[in-house]
Order: structure tokens, then sequence, then C-alpha cells
């Protein structure tokens, strides 16, 4: 059974940073790619960023670019997400999430969530 494990979140002031973890179990980590989504109170869960099986390549959606990045780390089963310049629209639940087959990288289909973990930005 697949168990995504998020970590990291928290309270930060506008411009801080913070370092959001997902901790991986049940299969073979390595064979999937990963990605990270958000929700914020009163709106619809979206993408944020994927990484490829292998951590050669990722997306990020237009806000995330230039401030948050996404890797991993496949001999720990972990994938991260640093974020950086925080504003408090970035004020959200942030899951860790993977598809339930080993599909052709970028994939659109995820299966697996964590329960996910709330960062907060204050102005």
């Amino acid at each position: 059974q697949v168990q995504l494990v998020e970590s990291g979140g928290g309270l930060v002031q506008a411009g801080g940073s913070l370092r959001l973890s997902c901790a991986a179990s049940g299969r073979t980590f390595r064979w999937y790619t990963m990605g990270w989504f958000r929700q914020a109170p009163g709106k619809e869960r979206e993408f944020v960023a994927a990484v490829s099986s292998k951590g050669v390549s990722t997306d990020y959606a237009d806000f995330a670019k230039g401030r948050f990045t996404i890797s991993r780390d496949n001999a720990k089963s972990t994938v991260y997400l640093q974020v950086n310049s925080l504003k408090p629209e970035d004020t959200a639940v942030y899951y860790c999430a993977a598809p339930s087959r080993m599909l052709t990288y970028p994939v659109k289909a995820y299966d697996y969530w964590g329960q996910g973990t709330q960062v907060t930005v204050s102005s």
C-alpha cells in the first residue's frame, strides 16, 4: 500500500522560505513521477510542480516558476518542495501526489495523495 507523508509546513512571514518534504513508502519510489499540489481555502486544488522518476525533468505552475524548486532523493524515497519568497496568496494546504502506474513523463493522472501540510504566510 502506497503511503505519502508530508511535513515541513508552518507559519512564515511574507518573503520567507520553507522546505516541504514527502516521504513515500509501499513501492519502488524511484520508478514513479512525483508531484506537489496545493489547495487554498475556498479554492480548487491546483498543480504546483512535478518531477520525473530520475529527477531529470521538472515542471512548474506559472506562479511557482522562479520561487519554488522540486527535487527528489530516490535513496531516501523522498520528494521535496523548496518554497522561497513566499506571498500571502501561497497560503494553502500542500499535498504530495503520485500516479498509480509507471507512466511516461509528464503525468496527468495522480492517484495517491498524502494528508497535506499547512503553509500559512502572514503579511
